[in-house]
């Protein structure tokens, strides 16, 4: 699976990951949900943390689509509700 974080580029993942960063959006919707901004940022840290750590980065001059878009690591607990949608960042 190809994953974009909103303006770092795309790294490749290995769908046994997916369980792992379901958790974590189920996590990050609920802090959403809530307005819990301290919450939402360590969430969302902690799910862009592990895409970096558990994908492999691609080269800057690859375009490949991209399956899933996660927003940047500054983004705004507003900007991020209206990504999300019904189902989060990462459908399950």
């Amino acid at each position: 699976m190809i994953v974009r974080i909103m303006g770092e580029g795309q790294v490749r993942l290995d769908d046994a990951h997916f369980a792992e960063l379901n958790e974590l959006d189920d996590e990050l919707l609920e802090e959403v949900e809530s307005g819990d901004e301290d919450a939402f940022r360590r969430t969302l840290g902690t799910l862009l943390d592990a895409v970096r750590r558990l994908g492999t980065p691609l080269p800057d001059e690859a375009l490949e689509p991209s399956e899933l878009i996660l927003p940047a690591p500054d983004a705004s607990l507003e900007e991020v509700r209206e990504m999300l949608g019904d189902e989060g960042l990462i459908p399950g």
